[in-house]
């Protein structure tokens, strides 16, 4: 593996337009109501995370992709791309689950066909690895909780508002990476420390 590489963890998600029920306040006596259409139009969204391995003043990256429905090899092949482009000219190391999808022989063919890329697999049943599910949590608890859209485009506003949260504040993707209590790179040798 490069040792100068974007460390990039992709997962993907789903939302659907039942409201996310999150506690609130209100004055007393006025129980907050929260109407809906029972719709439960789905879409799916696909988040990755970028953390370059050795230069962590690079910021963190993160690329988002929406769309209705789920996700399948076809419609993934399509996040990769608009991967490859984010990441253009960079090598990438890019983490993800087990989703069949992931893995099936034309995801495969197309990795391999791809000189900068290198595939790696966060272990099954561990999601408390992968920094990509404090990204859902985060939206899904803020600019999702009790959010009654109409449409997916309601929902797909909302979501777009915690992304550019996310991305606008640049020490929340490392936190979701020191959730984990994953590393990008080993701390320095005691003789080689920084502070010294």
């Amino acid at each position: 593996m490069n040792t100068r590489a974007w460390i990039v963890v992709l997962n993907e998600s789903g939302v659907c337009l039942l409201p996310q029920i999150r506690r609130t306040y209100s004055p007393r006596g006025r129980t907050p109501l929260l109407r809906h259409r029972l719709n439960c139009k789905r879409a799916s969204m696909a988040g990755a995370l970028g953390y370059h391995s050795t230069d962590p003043d690079r910021g963190a990256r993160l690329c988002f992709h929406l769309k209705p429905g789920s996700y399948d090899t076809a419609k993934l092949s399509k996040v990769l791309e608009q991967v490859k482009v984010f990441y253009r000219g960079e090598r990438v190391v890019l983490v993800w689950d087990g989703l069949s999808a992931h893995w099936s022989r034309a995801t495969r063919t197309w990795a391999t066909e791809q000189d900068s890329l290198t595939l790696e697999r966060v272990p099954a049943h561990a999601p408390e690895l992968n920094p990509a599910e404090l990204l859902w949590s985060s939206l899904k608890k803020r600019e999702r909780a009790n959010h009654a859209g109409d449409h997916l485009a309601d929902d797909a506003d909302a979501t777009e508002q915690g992304i550019h949260r996310i991305n606008t504040n640049p020490r929340l993707p490392w936190s979701f990476l020191a959730h984990t209590g994953l590393t990008i790179r080993p701390p320095h040798p005691p003789n080689l420390r920084k502070d010294q």
